[in-house]
């Protein structure tokens, strides 16, 4: 891992009604190749900050009425200063962005939705009219193939079901090259078994494409098996920033108080004990009662996940979309 912030943030503020921050006066940095979770009880400023780094919402120009506004840099070029957002097309198509929404058209297809990832790096026009060569298309199902889903490719999205969504939409991410990824509670809305293939999926980019992931979680037990540091909002101010190992309840409790209770699966028992790391045994996805985590065990990656996402040198067969 080299030591490039890919994330730079200073001093960033956000209030959407006067006099009632936000987030206030948050500072954080990532450098290339990280994998860190973003955590915090409801109404912690989670969403706003992750908007706010991805250019979609602009930040407070000032803070107390003095000209103290801060200010993020994204891969080395400044996305807002100033409350004003300056993220061109280039930098945009660095940036991959995931939702807990999904944010696919339902009546088209799955190819289709993938393609719509290389948006940004095709011609404006060619673009705007959503024409995808056959290359393009052999891209897409190459990255859905990686994913899991490359046999459901010609079917409308809104057939599929919400683990299979999220899972075109990081094929679109995949397609669209990003060197990093944003991604706001991309598991939220699904059942346990999908949340891990998402998870596994995210990570599996992390570790094998240099992919520099920042993921915005509920579920602290998420953070620790997948994100070797965390950084916890309270109140819109970062309260923790560090390893994910130091994320016990009693540690969480101090934090947030009663709000922690949120952060866990229901009837979880407490910490993995550190000298052994995670176990997982129950097929309920619960504590066993001696302090460990339990949860069914992993999903296996398909084989298509070492699938080099390259261009075809050959002249692929059509796919219709």
């Amino acid at each position: 891992m080299t030591t490039e912030a890919v994330i730079d943030a200073i001093g960033i503020s956000k209030s959407y009604q006067r006099g009632k921050p936000v987030l206030n006066d948050v500072s954080i940095s990532l450098k290339r190749g990280e994998m860190v979770a973003l955590i915090g009880a409801s109404g912690s400023g989670k969403s706003t900050l992750i908007r706010s780094l991805a250019g979609l919402i602009p930040i407070d120009w000032s803070r107390n009425g003095r000209d103290t506004a801060g200010h993020i840099t994204v891969l080395g070029q400044p996305i807002q200063r100033g409350g004003r957002i300056s993220c061109n097309r280039n930098l945009r198509a660095r940036i991959g962005v995931i939702f807990q929404q999904f944010n696919l058209v339902p009546r088209l297809s799955l190819l289709t939705n993938v393609c719509f990832g290389l948006l940004g790096r095709l011609p404006l026009m060619r673009g705007t009219a959503g024409r995808f060569s056959d290359d393009d298309k052999l891209v897409a199902m190459q990255a859905l193939s990686r994913v899991g889903i490359a046999e459901h490719a010609l079917r409308r999205a809104s057939d599929l079901s919400g683990g299979q969504q999220q899972r075109a939409a990081i094929a679109r991410s995949l397609v669209q090259g990003a060197e990093l990824l944003i991604a706001d509670e991309p598991i939220a809305s699904l059942d346990p078994a999908s949340s891990r293939r998402v998870m596994d999926l995210i990570a599996d980019m992390n570790r094998n494409d240099g992919l520099t992931v920042l993921v915005s979680l509920h579920q602290v037990e998420y953070a620790m098996k997948y994100c070797p540091r965390t950084i916890a909002l309270k109140d819109g101010k970062v309260a923790y920033d560090g390893p994910s190992s130091a994320l016990t309840p009693a540690f969480l409790n101090n934090i947030y108080g009663a709000e922690s209770e949120e952060l866990f699966l229901p009837n979880f028992g407490g910490a993995p004990e550190p000298s052994h790391g995670p176990h997982w045994s129950d097929p309920q996805g619960v504590s066993n009662g001696n302090g460990h985590w339990s949860e069914p065990p992993a999903v296996v990656m398909p084989a298509a996940s070492t699938v080099a996402m390259t261009r075809p040198h050959t002249k692929a067969g059509r796919l219709t979309a």
